[in-house]
């Protein structure tokens, strides 16, 4: 189930609200700038599916958010648990950073824990199939996969080399849960 976690950056174990009513989270989200919507296929995903046939049964939100943001280009990731390169693929974006053009993700499939911090606050998102969240430029986040991740997601581009990660070189992401499906988020 989504989730959205606000905490002050000092206090990682005392949210400040906890709620996993999109719409609530929708509203707390539009306050810092980050958009998050639901999507729904217009015709089924099964595993397996091609990278066209993904993104043709969400065409109709694919094109309204090309059109709306000016993406160049779409493509879609899939990481399964036994990737063998899963723990550098987790590794690389668990610090704080931030990118030189928007970060907007729908998850088709499985989950992730995006972590966004903000005028001193820690605003975690776990995202899950069916969510979209756009982080702004600059926003700087961190982005927890998993130990043993599991997700499809659509992914939108401004600029081929738009998506580099900036790191702050700050420790914040390792005083906040990491995110170990199957147990509970609290």
């Amino acid at each position: 189930m989504s989730r959205l976690r606000i905490f002050d950056d000092g206090t990682p174990d005392a949210p400040r609200l906890s709620t996993d009513d999109h719409a609530a989270m929708a509203r707390e989200l539009a306050t810092i700038g980050v958009a998050f919507e639901q999507w729904e296929a217009s015709a089924p995903v099964r595993p397996g599916d091609t990278p066209e046939a993904i993104m043709e049964a969400y065409r109709a939100d694919i094109d309204r958010l090309v059109a709306e943001r000016g993406f160049r280009s779409v493509d879609v990731v899939s990481i399964a648990p036994d990737n063998p390169q899963r723990e550098a693929m987790r590794g690389k974006f668990l610090d704080e950073h931030f990118h030189k053009e928007d970060e907007v993700r729908f998850f088709v499939a499985g989950s992730g824990l995006f972590s966004l911090h903000v005028d001193g606050k820690v605003y975690e998102v776990l995202c899950e199939a069916g969510d979209l969240i756009a982080v702004p430029d600059s926003t700087t986040h961190w982005f927890d996969m998993g130990p043993e991740p599991s997700f499809i997601a659509i992914r939108f581009f401004t600029e081929p080399d738009g998506w580099v990660g900036h790191f702050t070189g700050t420790d914040i992401a390792q005083r906040f849960p990491r995110y170990e499906k199957g147990q509970a988020l609290q």
